[in-house]
């Protein structure tokens, strides 16, 4: 008898999940992903502003095969589903035929069809994209410490009050205060001013004053912040709000928006108003069985957050109905578990909710606890302990153990009790100077005779 093939589209939180939890069932799994990295998103503003290296928050998804040997890795992409004859077909022609399809293709950048936004600002959603943002910030300093206007410095504007947001514009207030300013003594004042832009309060998933903590830990920093007034234009050197207010704009950031690629449009899939993939209780794709979804792009009954935590679990949740469904099963419904949520500010500056006592792992199974209204109360977090739970999270998420501990020297570095004062940022690609071939000849050689040792 053939052993079951299970597909999975998308190398993200979701897949690499999905994947991991099938380690030792009876199967045989093809991950199927664009590029052959895995990205940690959460940490990208770190390399977006010089504080760590693009490999460290990166995975190689070939390395995931050593524990796991009925796992192939395919760096391909999707182009058409043929749920039908159970088919996917790759972009290179190659079709691949599957017993189970699990779709994890999470989701990208959304402009939400703001005039100029995609043409005239960075957004921080892929490694490229992080780097990006570095190389230009860096490369737009040097620009400036040689202009005649050397009293302005730069001007950057971050767009978005969530979490990405907000920890962007915290990160770039260290990357100045950590060195930049020593370090560019041509430039009168600070080496550049951020101004962060939300139409309504920041960080609304978190409580009130959690809220307010944020936004004074924010202002400390330096950080301008404009609330009240969506974007209606991004300009390339400026950003013209919806109350007309028009904000001078050296570099702009994008940190508000995602939505599915638009390829998820021609999978045959049934989608709702958003272009997410409809699912049901179990993450079963709607009228599609034997097809998941999991993840930022999956449409679920539950509503659940696009945090890596849904990804995660959901992941693991598709994996389990397959193995119940390969023993003629019927599938769970997706019971997602909130560990709670954490954004950094800065140096021992972070927020936090986790859970209370009776919401914490194991316990939260146990239903005499969960009528204690006392034990189930979500428990705020603020300034070094959140920090120091923030930093222990995000550095045990990671993949590989290489990862986890460049990702921690680095941290230390940046925001270590000792060295933060010291300029230590990663500094981005700022292009070479090279005079043309001319210009490097002497004046007193044009003209002369070329010798030749005869001569």
């Amino acid at each position: 008898m053939a052993v079951p093939h299970v597909v999975i589209i998308g190398g993200g939180f979701a897949g690499i999940s999905a994947a991991r939890a099938l380690r030792k069932a009876p199967v045989r799994v093809t991950l199927v992903d664009r590029r052959v990295y895995n990205t940690f998103q959460p940490l990208l503003y770190q390399v977006a502003t010089g504080g760590l290296n693009p490999g460290d928050v990166t995975h190689f998804l070939r390395s995931l095969r050593v524990r796991q040997r009925n796992l192939d890795v395919v760096h391909e992409h999707l182009m058409e589903i043929d749920h039908d004859a159970r088919t996917v077909r790759l972009f290179d022609g190659e079709t691949l035929s599957y017993d189970y399809l699990v779709i994890t293709t999470g989701v990208t950048t959304a402009y939400h069809g703001t005039k100029g936004a995609k043409e005239n600002s960075f957004a921080v959603y892929s490694r490229s994209q992080a780097i990006a943002i570095r190389d230009t910030l860096f490369t737009r300093l040097e620009r400036a410490a040689v202009r005649p206007e050397r009293h302005k410095g730069l001007s950057v504007v971050v767009i978005g009050g969530g979490p990405t947001g907000v920890e962007m514009a915290g990160a770039l207030a260290e990357l100045r205060d950590q060195g930049l300013e020593p370090a560019y003594p041509e430039l009168d004042g600070a080496a550049f001013r951020i101004t962060l832009v939300q139409r309504s309060e920041i960080l609304k998933p978190f409580t009130p004053k959690l809220r307010e903590y944020a936004a004074a830990q924010l202002r400390h920093r330096d950080v301008a912040l404009r609330l009240g007034a969506g974007v209606q234009e991004v300009r390339k050197d400026s950003v013209i709000l919806s109350d007309g207010t028009e904000l001078a704009s050296d570099l702009t950031v994008w940190a508000t928006g995602v939505a599915p690629h638009e390829e998820v449009r021609e999978w045959s899939l049934p989608l709702d108003d958003g272009d997410r993939i409809r699912v049901g209780e179990d993450l079963q794709v709607v009228g599609m069985p034997g097809a998941y979804a999991a993840g930022d792009v999956a449409a679920t009954p539950q509503q659940l957050p696009q945090l890596a935590q849904p990804a995660i679990q959901g992941g693991a949740h598709v994996a389990r109905q397959i193995i119940r469904a390969m023993a003629g099963e019927e599938g769970e419904p997706f019971s997602y578990y909130d560990k709670g949520q954490l954004a950094i500010i800065g140096r021992r500056s972070a927020i936090g909710e986790v859970p209370g006592i009776a919401n914490l792992p194991i316990l939260h199974r146990i239903r005499p606890l969960q009528r204690i209204r006392l034990l189930r109360a979500t428990i705020p977090l603020t300034g070094t302990i959140a920090w120091f739970v923030w930093l222990f999270v995000h550095i045990a998420s990671l993949l590989g153990p290489r990862n986890k501990l460049t990702v921690m020297v680095g941290l230390i570095a940046r925001y270590g009790a000792h060295l933060w004062r010291t300029p230590v940022p990663i500094v981005g690609d700022v292009p070479a100077i090279r005079p043309h071939r001319v210009a490097r000849t002497p004046p007193h050689r044009f003209g002369a005779r070329r010798l030749t040792p005869d001569a």
